[in-house]
């Protein structure tokens, strides 16, 4: 029976769950719709009432009874002190939220929270009738109702989503969790001030029906208007990560525990509500036998009997102003002002110092057990840590040290200059990845103590405390015996950075050396934008050098471009491209074609009807019909054109659609889903789905029929070079580009059968900007597709125009590796980061722009080198340095089985010719 009973209370609460995570759904769905209806409807409230309109203001037109002086001096006295508390109540409430990010941004939300609460309790009031003078008095009672902790809760769901598309579910997930406890919060208060209703002092009366409808009205804007106003901000964010918001989920995941409702409180507060309610009820079918007025005539009433109208002396704006003049009112402005002043301008430089002096008194506990482990932190190069840029939004960054139980860590938070103008010291390190979110953390082995059993281990793991009293040789006795897997480390663990730690000591042993894994940095980055999205099994990240070449002068605007490369030469090249392309006037581009594309593969039982379904695309008027389909999996896509491709009975369906900002491969390869399985429900059931990639597409593999037909980004670039600019920058002359283009980059690709490689090295430049901006570098096969063309114009053709097309140039600004802070910061110096507000898919273009312009470049002076014979001169400068045949670091230096070639190995061996001498003279005679 218990059981049984059990269940039933398990159901009933699972699908009230699902009723509020609906609503929830609903609201965050639907943000602009839910926001329009209730700004609507809160304006008619405010306009209009149930009840006789009621515009009696006591002192300005109604004449109401005078109190005697002791009780006004009373009342003047306990009305201070409540509003002095309400203002320190929501000042307490911001210093708790100041961890949780940006305390300008808090603040926002909080009076938000505030306002749209007030107004809505204005409109609640209006509506029933009550005079709105009362509200002076319940307004404290009204601020000490208001809890922003519920906003936090319920945002630290919407914002732990890693996409756009997990917003809404998250929100519904959140207001499944919260939902249930909110209201039952809500009615208990309701139940509980609405006793002093019943109270017969009418005062007393007025004060609590105020603070009944002010819960009333708080929840009700907490249920509608928050959580779509919460999903409008994040959908209006365009895929950029949130970076002081996304500070709301790091902290209040701690909290998680503290946010389930209790079940024993939810059941006291059931008992508690159904006795308040028979006390209501009770008290009300009482007063109504007795003949007295029950309800709201008190509030409607109060403090107005035996009155009378009088005619307004002076407007009603300078009656309010006297009023806020008085002592009462000056002095409840005076402490909001000073704690307002103490919250913007002392309590940062507080908390730092507090946090400076528990970093100091736990300096001990900062320093690594190991460091052969990972970074050493050094203080040799103090000075590099002066030129600290934040990666995505440029801000002038601050550190917040973060002190935890058993974990120490440094973070470099979001906080503007504005909101400190503390000098901040910061820790040098080896590898310094200069963006506002990496955590300069010191990776915390725990205390080495006697390691426990297996079973001991597993029942820490399972309980509260979890594994952070767990040591390192622990963990790795927990995944040894796969008690926990290796490729959840980081969420089991809860610390990214101490997962990727054990996971190198987990697989150091298995490496050919088992200590290459000192030279690979782990520490000092941000690994949440890596979970779920960019790399699995983690085990550090691969520092890759960055230059500068630019300016280029592209279409009237200047870029500076990011280059990752270790190829020496390949920026200084470049660079030298832009420089004469500059002083000429600059590159025309046009975008000439934009949709990504994605084949999948269908199979019928016979050609003829792979046949009849080609057909049926080709018509027109199914065309919207796919269309229609396939652009329900996102509101980003659009579709642009089918084209099908028919071999035996195999039918290969080319999807090409434009995708915004994004690359849009995942978007394509959705809405090609959609698409198929709508044809196949519709109208060719026998149609059988072999791969939803038919290789048809081409992702990633050399092909014609992105060389012919394009895809990604097709774009044209030209330029006219003088004379003179070729003759005194280039060191060349027009004659010889244009014989050597067409000897090398058409007539020699031709005779080796290339599919759109006629150029000189465009790959090197696209796939340096790639790995630079976030791209995925093995698209490089198909976006370095490129034709250049040199031809001599001008008068007596004395001037070069040149050209380069490039038709499948396969890049976004969102999604992918571009939410990567080190990359992110790459397209911000281009001004094409994350999603364009004011052109969907313009970023996109833009950084497609600036691809082929940069190819332009190199194409310009790799060439003018090779015609100049300057190529073998700059390559043995550049790019084959002193270190490249020094001796190696210990740590990087790779153990030879044959002793005789430990000549390499040896210091002094640095021009070429010396090379070559010292290693005949070392190597062993080949007869020997």
């Amino acid at each position: 029976m218990e059981v049984l009973l059990s269940r039933v209370k398990l159901r009933r609460s699972k699908m009230v769950s699902r009723m509020f995570q609906a609503h929830g759904q609903f609201c965050a769905a639907r943000p602009w719709e839910v926001i329009i209806g209730t700004v609507t409807l809160t304006v008619c409230l405010m306009s209009m009432s149930l009840f006789a309109s009621n515009n009696k203001i006591c002192g300005w037109n109604y004449a109401c009874i005078e109190e005697s002086e002791a009780d006004l001096s009373s009342d003047r006295i306990i009305l201070t002190m409540t509003r002095c508390l309400a203002v320190m109540y929501i000042y307490l409430q911001f210093r708790n939220l100041r961890r949780l990010g940006s305390k300008y941004l808090l603040g926002i939300a909080g009076l938000f929270t505030i306002f749209s609460s007030f107004v809505f309790s204005i409109a609640v009031i209006n509506l029933m009738g009550s005079d709105l003078s009362g509200l002076n008095e319940a307004l404290p009672f009204f601020l000490l109702l208001i809890d922003l902790a519920k906003a936090s809760a319920l945002a630290k769901f919407a914002l732990s989503a890693k996409s756009q598309d997990e917003v809404v579910d998250n929100i519904g997930r959140g207001m499944a969790v919260l939902g249930p406890a909110i209201t039952l919060d809500a009615l208990v208060e309701i139940l509980v001030i609405g006793v002093g209703t019943l109270s017969g002092v009418a005062r007393l009366e007025t004060m609590c029906c105020f603070g009944c409808m002010s819960v009333l009205a708080n929840y009700l804007a907490f249920m509608t208007f928050y959580p779509a106003c919460l999903a409008l901000f994040l959908e209006m964010s365009h895929g950029r990560p949130l970076l002081q918001l996304t500070d709301f989920t790091r902290v209040l995941q701690d909290e998680e525990e503290e946010e389930k409702p209790n079940p024993v409180t939810q059941r006291v507060k059931i008992i508690m509500s159904a006795g308040l309610v028979l006390v209501h009820a009770h008290s009300r079918l009482l007063a109504g036998s007795n003949g007295d007025e029950a309800g709201l005539p008190s509030v409607k009433m109060g403090g107005l009997l035996d009155t009378h109208y009088v005619t307004p002396q002076e407007p009603l704006w300078q009656f309010y102003l006297k009023k806020a003049t008085s002592i009462d009112y000056t002095l409840t402005f005076i402490l909001a002002a000073v704690l307002a002043f103490k919250y913007i301008v002392y309590d940062s430089d507080e908390d730092l110092e507090r946090q400076l002096s528990s970093h100091s008194s736990s300096s001990e506990t900062l320093k690594a057990p190991n460091n052969d482990d990972y970074m050493n932190v050094s203080s040799d190069n103090e000075s590099s840590d002066d030129n600290m840029a934040q990666a995505i939004c440029p801000q002038p960054p601050t550190v917040e040290i973060g002190l935890r139980t058993h974990r120490a860590s440094f973070t470099l938070g979001e906080e503007s200059s504005e909101e400190s103008d503390a000098e901040i010291e910061h820790q040098s390190v080896a590898v310094q990845t200069d963006n506002e979110l990496p955590f300069v953390h010191s990776v915390q082995s725990k205390p080495n103590g006697p390691l426990r059993s297996l079973e001991e281990c597993v029942e820490i793991l399972r309980s509260d405390e979890g594994p952070s009293i767990l040591s390192d040789e622990e963990i790795l006795l927990l995944v040894k015996n796969k008690k926990i897997p290796s490729y959840k480390l980081e969420n089991i663990l809860g610390d990214h950075t101490r997962g990727v730690s054990v996971r190198r000591q987990l697989l150091g042993p298995d490496l050919k050396n088992p200590e290459a894994f000192k030279a690979l940095p782990y520490t000092n980055y941000d690994y949440k934008y890596v979970e779920g999205a960019c790399c699995e099994n983690v085990v550090g990240y691969m520092p890759v050098p960055v230059g500068i070449a630019g300016p280029l002068l592209l279409d009237g605007d200047k870029y500076m471009v990011p280059m990752a490369t270790t190829e020496g030469c390949l920026v200084a090249s470049t660079n030298r491209g832009c420089r004469a392309l500059s002083v000429s006037g600059g590159v025309s581009s046009n975008v000439i074609g934009n949709g990504m594309t994605r084949a999948p593969v269908v199979r019928f039982p016979s050609a003829k009807q792979a046949s009849e379904m080609k057909m049926w695309l080709e018509e027109e008027d199914n065309f919207f019909l796919v269309a229609e389909a396939f652009q329900g999996a996102s509101r980003f896509t659009k579709l642009q054109r089918v084209k099908a491709m028919q071999a035996a009975r195999n039918l290969y369906i080319r999807f090409v659609a434009a995708t915004g900002d994004a690359m849009g491969m995942n978007m394509v390869s959705k809405g090609s889903e959609q698409a198929l399985k709508m044809l196949q429900e519709k109208y060719f059931p026998d149609m059988e789905i072999v791969s939803l990639s038919g290789n048809f597409c081409t992702d990633k593999k050399p092909s014609a029929i992105n060389w012919i037909e394009g895809r990604g980004k097709s774009v044209v670039c030209e330029a006219v070079i003088p004379d003179h600019v070729i003759r005194d920058v280039l060191k060349t002359s027009v004659k010889a580009l244009i014989d050597l283009n067409i000897s090398k980059n058409l007539i020699g690709s031709a005779l080796a059968g290339s599919i759109g490689g006629f150029n000189a090295h465009a790959a090197n430049i696209v796939t340096a900007i790639y790995i630079a901006t976030g791209q995925d570098p093995a698209q490089n096969v198909c976006s370095s597709n490129c034709m250049t063309i040199m031809e001599a114009t001008g008068i007596d053709d004395q001037d070069l125009y040149v050209s380069c097309t490039m038709p499948s140039i396969e890049v976004g600004t969102v999604g992918g590796g571009t939410i990567l802070p080190p990359q992110a910061a790459c397209l911000e110096m281009l001004g094409a980061c994350g999603a364009s507000k004011e052109e969907p898919g313009r970023n996109a273009c833009t950084l497609a722009r600036v691809v082929c312009g940069s190819v332009l470049a190199g194409e310009l002076s790799l060439m003018s080198a090779l015609a100049a014979g300057h190529l073998v001169k700059s390559h043995l400068r550049h790019n084959r340095s002193a270190l490249n045949i020094a001796t190696p670091t210990k740590s990087m230096a790779m153990p030879f089985a044959d002793s005789s070639l430990t000549v390499l190995q040896r210091p002094g061996l640095l021009s070429t010719k010396s090379n070559l001498g010292a290693l005949k003279k070392n190597l062993p005679d080949r007869d020997s």
